[in-house]
């Protein structure tokens, strides 16, 4: 049914629901499990490049120890996780990843906002749910 299921994290505790659902899911299917973190670059276009590189590094950094974590849970549940850390806009990454990595599916996690802070904010969840071509997996998270 699934062979690779694409769960991207932010390394948030919030996160780690999803990071459940996937491996379970993978558990369950045999699958391997892609964990994906994204290096939003968006927000920095205006630094300096001696200060972006610098905390390109630390934004490197923090997104491999967010794929290790994924990484060592699967390993306590004996499923197979490959680590990526990508750079650029969350949504992009995910929707390209899923392409890349021929994954065909996606378990990602949602905060549930609505109105106008969903409108302000953007969600890269409700993006790639709507131009995955997989299925996409939803796990409300923060609850």
């Amino acid at each position: 049914m699934y062979d690779r299921i694409l769960v991207p994290t932010d390394g948030s505790p919030e996160s780690e629901e999803a990071i459940d659902e996937a491996i379970e899911l993978a558990e369950l299917t045999g699958a391997t499990v892609v964990a994906l973190y994204a290096v939003d670059t968006r927000d920095y276009s205006a630094l300096p490049e001696s200060k972006w590189t610098t905390l390109q590094d630390e934004l490197y950094a923090e997104g491999e120890e967010a794929v290790a974590a994924v990484a060592e849970r699967g390993e306590d549940a004996g499923v197979t996780v490959e680590k990526i850390v990508a750079e650029g806009s969350p949504h992009e990454v995910i929707l390209d990843t899923v392409t890349e990595e021929d994954c065909d599916a996606v378990v990602m996690g949602t905060h549930g906002r609505s109105g106008v802070e969903r409108f302000l904010l953007g969600s890269v969840t409700e993006r790639v749910v709507r131009h995955a071509g997989v299925p996409v997996m939803v796990v409300r998270v923060g609850e």
